[in-house]
């Protein structure tokens, strides 16, 4: 076959033609895959989730409803400014676009503060120690008291005067006062003082502290 022969079949217009029919489908399929898809899933289409933190959870659940969709409680937590049962957190959070009949999951408030256990901070560490400890696990503390005994020791917690012990639960909101030493020791504290034993001298028997003549 000439060359002149073989470049004159590119110029066919039957094979030009096949091939843009070629690059139409092709593109014809994509844009039917791309919009398929969209009216598939119903691209663009949702429900705005409203805002609900902060409103009760008997209304809230009632608004949800009313546009389709669900919720659920997964935690509660604590806040003495709004009243017990009412939403902390949501999620998805306000203005989210989400399908009919998707779950919104919350956080309620709790009608009481929680409580922790005391943990084994007196005769057992330091001021430093033990406030650190208790400041980590949410307690608040007010101003120490000082008593006799070792300085900065922790001897005991008070809670609203009263002493209380390891593992006692006490809510965060009740504040805690310890008790440290301030490095004095009272005046009249008994002293054991052991008298020296009287060694009786036998007769004829020489004294340790006489010189012995041979």
């Amino acid at each position: 076959m000439e060359a002149k022969e073989f470049f004159g079949k590119f110029a066919s217009g039957f094979l030009w033609g096949n091939i843009l029919a070629m690059v139409l489908v092709v593109v014809a399929l994509a844009f039917g895959v791309k919009y398929g898809l969209d009216v598939y899933t119903r691209h663009g289409e949702g429900i705005e989730v409203p805002k609900i933190e902060g409103m009760a959870y008997q209304k809230a659940r009632t608004l949800m409803e009313e546009r389709g969709l669900n919720v659920m409680v997964t935690d509660s937590g604590y806040n003495k400014r709004l009243p017990a049962g009412s939403i902390l957190i949501q999620n998805p959070g306000p203005g989210m676009k989400v399908k009919a009949g998707h779950t919104i999951y919350v956080t309620v408030n709790s009608p009481s503060s929680p409580t922790f256990a005391i943990p084994d901070v007196v005769d057992n560490s330091s001021y430093r120690e033990a406030e650190a400890k208790l400041v980590a696990i949410g307690f608040k503390l007010e101003p120490p008291q000082q008593v006799e005994g070792e300085k900065d020791w922790v001897y005991g917690i008070l809670c609203r005067g009263r002493r209380v012990s390891t593992g006692d639960r006490i809510s965060i909101d009740t504040p805690l006062t310890l008790l440290i030493g301030n490095g004095h020791y009272s005046s009249d504290e008994a002293i054991d003082y052991i008298e020296p034993e009287e060694k009786t001298i036998q007769e004829g028997e020489p004294d340790e502290f006489e010189e012995v003549v041979e």
